[in-house]
């Protein structure tokens, strides 16, 4: 019994640690990535919520800035009710399908350049590194709406001209944010040269820009 309490509160120690490190990743995020390198069932399990978490609101964030968000409004029968509803469900499940699959693409390259990772591994080092668009939904999105209302989600209202591209550069702001920390934490998790860890990077990013290419043509 003793035991089993010892075990309890060592997780809860460990859960609570990564509650921690979610912020910390904003200051510093290698201490955080290298802080990945442990890939115990045990740290694994105590990353779980906050990768959750972090992957399902940068979901969120990312479909509001989509075309399909963007045009939401356009369809007469949906009111303003269904956005959040849209943007909530439709970007979790998005969220997740590109967390499993942006992750597998991303664990092909590591391996191909060394790696001994898991794919575990690999999937929440891509979670943390989105922390940067989930944190835009609490600080951009509610601007931007503020400032167009729901003119964002239908075409030929007021979100156009400077005002939006000033707006849109503060968003690719973020996602290139989220690149960066990505890029820092594959080479703070392997402990690679930036040249290796780019190329890793690059090498992922290849299959999914062939199918944002593909379906634009």
């Amino acid at each position: 019994m003793s035991a089993h309490v010892e075990g309890r509160v060592g997780q809860d120690a460990l859960d609570r640690a990564w509650w921690l490190r979610v912020p910390a990743t904003l200051l510093a995020p290698a201490a955080v990535f290298a802080a990945l390198r442990d890939d115990s069932d045990e740290a694994a399990r105590a990353r779980q919520e906050p990768v959750a978490a972090i992957v399902g609101t940068a979901g969120v964030a990312a479909s509001l800035a989509s075309p399909v968000g963007r045009h939401l409004l356009n369809d007469p029968s949906y009111s303003t009710v269904v956005i959040p509803v849209w943007a909530f469900i439709g970007g979790t499940i998005s969220a997740l399908v590109a967390y499993w699959l942006l992750g597998g693409c991303l664990y092909y390259a590591t391996r191909r350049l060394g790696s001994l990772g898991s794919y575990r591994r690999v999937r929440h080092v891509l979670a943390f590194a989105c922390l940067p668009l989930a944190l835009s939904l609490a600080t951009f999105w509610p601007i931007r709406i503020a400032v167009y209302g729901t003119d964002l989600f239908r075409t030929g209202g007021d979100d156009f001209g400077r005002g939006d591209a000033i707006f849109g550069a503060f968003n690719l702001g973020f996602v290139a944010w989220s690149l960066l920390l990505l890029l820092l934490g594959v080479r703070a998790v392997h402990g690679w040269t930036w040249a290796r860890s780019a190329s890793a990077v690059a090498l992922a990013a290849v299959a999914p820009v062939l199918v944002v290419l593909a379906s634009t043509l």
